[in-house]
C-alpha cells in the first residue's frame, strides 16, 4: 500500500513538472540572451543582469557586475545575488585548470557556456546552490568542458558532481558540453533535468554515475553520450521517472557489481536505473553493459516502450549477479517502435515473473511486423 501511495504521488509530481515545462518555463530568452520580451516590462524580474566571466589560468575577469554580485579568489568565482529579483545571466568563457563557479540565488537564472573549460581540483566545476530553475545554454559552435578533481575539500554546502545543481536544469543550445566526474558523478541534480534542443553532451565518470537526478529525467532532443566505468555505477540514475521522447542517447557501463551491506545483496551497474517508470516514445537509445551482473535498463516499476529505437546489450557474466538487458519489476510493455534486447547470460527481459516461458517476461500490445522472443534475445518491430 505504501509503495502504491508513493507511486501515485510521483505520477502527480511528474504531471506538475510537465505542466511547468509546458507553461512557466518555456520563455528562456531573458536567461539565455540577456533581453526580456515586451510582456516582461513592469514585472518584478524585468531588469536583466548580464555578467561576463572569463577564466584565464589562475585568474578571472568579470565584467557587467554592476550590483556587486561577484567575488573571486584566484579563478574561484562566487556569485551571490541574495534575494535580488532581477533576471540573471552568466556568460562563461576562457579556461582554467584550478577554478570554479559557485552560485547562491533564490530565483531562476541562466548560464551560457560560451567556449569555457573549468577544472576544479578540489570540488565541482560548477556548483549551483539555487533551488530554482537553471537554464544552461551551450552556445552554438562552441566546445565546453567541466571537470572535478579526484578528491573534494569538505564544505558546508553540498558537492555531488563536476556539475551540481540544487534546482532543475534545462539544457539547451546546439554546442558541445563535455563533463567528467573523477571523484563523484559527472552531472548531479537534486531536482529534475530536461534536455531540450540539439545539445551534444558527453558525460563520463570513473567514480560515480554519469547523470544523477532526484525528481526525473526528460530527454526530448540532443545527442547524449554517457560512459561510466566505476563498479555498480549507472549511466543515468534517477530516484523518479525517466522519459525519452527524442534525441540520440548512447550509454556504456563497464563496472562490475558490488555487495551492498545495507541491502544484503549485490548492486549492479546499469545504463539506466530508475525507481519509477521508464517510458520511451521516440528517439534512439543504445545501451551496452559489460560488467558482471550489468543491466541495460533496471526499473523498479514499469518499462513502457511505445516508439523510437531501443537496443540494449549486456555481455557480462553472472558470477555474483544476474545480467538483464531490460528489467522492469512490475512490467515491460511494448506497443510500438523497434525494441531489441540481448544478453550473454540470464534473461534478456525480466518483468518479475518466475515463469520459464520467455513470452511471459514481457507484454506486447498491437501487432508487430517482427516478433522474436527467446530467453537471451528479444526483437520486436512495428
Amino acid at each position: 500500500m505504501k509503495r502504491t501511495i508513493q507511486y501515485l504521488a510521483t505520477l502527480a509530481m511528474a504531471a506538475c513538472v510537465l505542466t511547468a515545462c509546458e507553461k512557466d518555463d518555456t520563455d528562456f530568452s531573458k536567461y539565455t540572451n540577456g533581453s526580456s520580451s515586451s510582456t516582461d516590462s513592469g514585472s518584478e524580474d524585468s531588469n536583466i543582469s548580464t555578467i561576463y566571466i572569463a577564466y584565464s589560468g589562475n585568474s578571472v575577469t568579470v565584467t557587467g557586475d554592476t550590483e556587486g554580485y561577484v567575488s573571486t579568489s584566484g579563478a574561484d568565482v562566487t556569485v551571490n545575488t541574495g534575494v535580488d529579483t532581477d533576471s540573471l545571466l552568466l556568460i562563461l568563457s576562457g579556461s582554467t585548470t584550478d577554478g570554479s563557479l559557485l552560485i547562491y540565488r533564490e530565483k531562476k537564472f541562466g548560464i551560457k557556456l560560451n567556449g569555457v573549460s573549468i577544472t576544479n581540483q578540489d570540488g565541482p566545476a560548477i556548483n549551483n546552490q539555487c533551488g530554482k530553475s537553471l537554464y544552461m545554454e551551450v552556445a552554438s559552435g562552441t566546445t565546453n568542458t567541466l571537470s572535478d578533481g579526484t578528491a573534494y575539500t569538505e564544505q558546508t554546502y553540498q558537492q555531488k558532481g563536476a556539475l551540481f545543481s540544487e534546482g532543475q536544469i534545462y539544457f539547451m543550445g546546439t554546442g558541445t558540453l563535455n563533463v567528467s566526474g573523477n571523484c563523484k558523478h559527472a552531472i548531479a541534480c537534486d531536482d529534475f533535468i530536461v534536455f531540450q534542443e540539439n545539445v551534444t553532451l558527453k558525460a563520463n565518470s570513473s567514480a560515480g554515475n554519469g547523470i544523477k537526478a532526484n525528481d526525473g529525467v526528460w530527454i526530448n532532443d540532443g545527442t547524449l553520450d554517457i560512459q561510466v566505468t566505476a563498479d555498480a555505477a549507472r549511466g543515468i540514475k534517477c530516484d523518479s521517472i525517466v522519459v525519452i521522447t527524442g534525441g540520440t542517447t548512447t550509454i556504456t557501463t563497464s563496472g562490475d557489481c558490488v555487495y551492498d551491506t545495507d541491502e544484503t545483496d549485490y548492486s549492479s551497474a546499469a545504463c539506466i536505473k530508475c525507481d519509477y517508470d521508464f517510458s520511451m516514445s521516440g528517439g534512439t537509445l543504445t545501451m551496452t553493459s559489460s560488467g558482471d551482473g550489468g543491466k541495460g535498463i533496471n526499473c523498479a516499476t514499469n518499462v513502457l516502450f511505445s516508439g523510437g529505437t531501443l537496443k540494449a546489450v549486456t555481455t557480462g557474466s553472472n558470477d555474483d549477479a544476474k545480467p538483464k538487458a531490460v528489467k522492469g519489476d512490475t512490467g515491460i510493455i511494448i506497443s510500438g517502435g523497434s525494441f531489441t534486447a540481448t544478453v550473454n547470460k540470464s534473461w534478456a527481459c525480466d518483468n518479475g515473473t518466475d515463469s520459464d516461458t520467455p513470452e511471459d517476461h514481457l507484454t506486447i500490445q498491437g501487432t508487430p511486423s517482427t516478433k522474436s522472443i527467446a530467453k537471451k534475445s528479444v526483437i520486436i518491430t512495428y
